[in-house]
């Protein structure tokens, strides 16, 4: 026995030293035994909160705004929705974070008698760990999303996110556009001034278009010298407003690089309608308005004409 007791004795002194925080609740729920690292989940520096209810723990938390981080303007609704949920099961586990910006796991265990240990563990680094992935999840996500070189839509976000606008476009009898851009002569660019003066120019043109498009249209990179927009609820008058907007920027608008100065010139197709709307059906026609821009001359804009489909 005298071995038992030292056993108990010793696992005691290693709990009061622990940075973990013990907690023993009895039956009516005031705290019966507790270490330091406990009481300062409660912004308590020592035993005064023995014998103290949970309630009361709580309430000179909120009172001297330590310890546990209450987000909340009313405590004793707060007590109200706690109590609805301690000592409803023999074991639970949660976290909770502190004012002071720690995170804390804990868990609850209630003993048959009536008693109710808690654990607290300090998961801080954990939790600054999962938001880092999550932020770095977020950004992985974008970059998916997005063409690196203009930051507008890449061609799949482009078609996934015009896809969502006609399925919600179908339940109105509204009209949708699309406006389907070709830069002129682009490889001429690249291979009189270099790449990286075609960069600097699809870095502009996708200026341009944010510049001349509306917040809440669809625009997007499709690839190469490509580009499109989406304008939802809009006729075709509008969406040939909005394209003549673009073309009137790209005449007054040139590139300077190396000291020379490149001009930036565009064809366009531009198709509208309300019925039987697939993304497929907006594309492959404003693309057929592109060909004859390109085929009357380039640097215009051409409409898609249904009356010769």
């Amino acid at each position: 026995m005298p071995y038992k007791s030292n056993i108990t004795g010793l696992l005691l002194e290693c709990i009061a030293q622990s940075e973990d925080g013990y907690g023993i609740f009895g039956g009516t729920d005031e705290l019966l035994y507790g270490n330091s690292a406990f009481f300062n989940i409660f912004g308590f520096d020592d035993e005064q909160a023995l014998g103290l209810t949970f309630d009361q723990m709580i309430n000179h938390a909120y009172k001297h705004k330590r310890g546990v981080n209450l987000e909340t303007d009313n405590i004793e609704a707060w007590l109200d929705k706690a109590s609805l949920v301690r000592r409803q099961l023999n074991f639970r586990i949660f976290e909770v974070d502190l004012l002071d910006g720690r995170w804390l796991l804990l868990s609850e265990q209630l003993l048959d008698t009536g008693e109710l240990l808690v654990h607290s563990k300090d998961i801080t680094k954990q939790k600054l760990l999962e938001s880092q992935m999550q932020l770095t999840m977020s950004q992985l996500q974008v970059l998916a999303l997005t063409d690196e070189l203009t930051q507008l839509a890449n061609r799949r976000s482009f078609v996934k996110s015009v896809e969502a606008e006609l399925s919600r476009f179908s339940r109105s009898a509204d009209s949708v556009a699309m406006i389907l851009l070709d830069l002129d002569f682009f490889k001429t660019i690249n291979d009189t001034f270099g790449h990286q003066a075609g960069d600097e120019v699809l870095i502009c043109v996708a200026d341009i278009l944010r510049q001349a498009t509306r917040q809440y249209d669809i625009v997007g990179r499709l690839g190469g010298e490509e580009f499109a927009i989406f304008l939802g609820a809009t006729e075709l008058k509008a969406a040939i407003v909005i394209a003549q907007r673009i073309a009137a920027l790209f005449s007054s608008t040139s590139v300077q690089y190396n000291g020379q100065l490149i001009s930036v010139k565009g064809s366009m197709g531009i198709t509208s309608c309300a019925d039987n709307v697939t993304f497929e059906k907006l594309y492959n026609e404003a693309d057929k308005a592109l060909y004859l821009a390109k085929l009357k001359g380039r640097n215009r804009i051409e409409v898609f004409n249904h009356q010769e489909d």
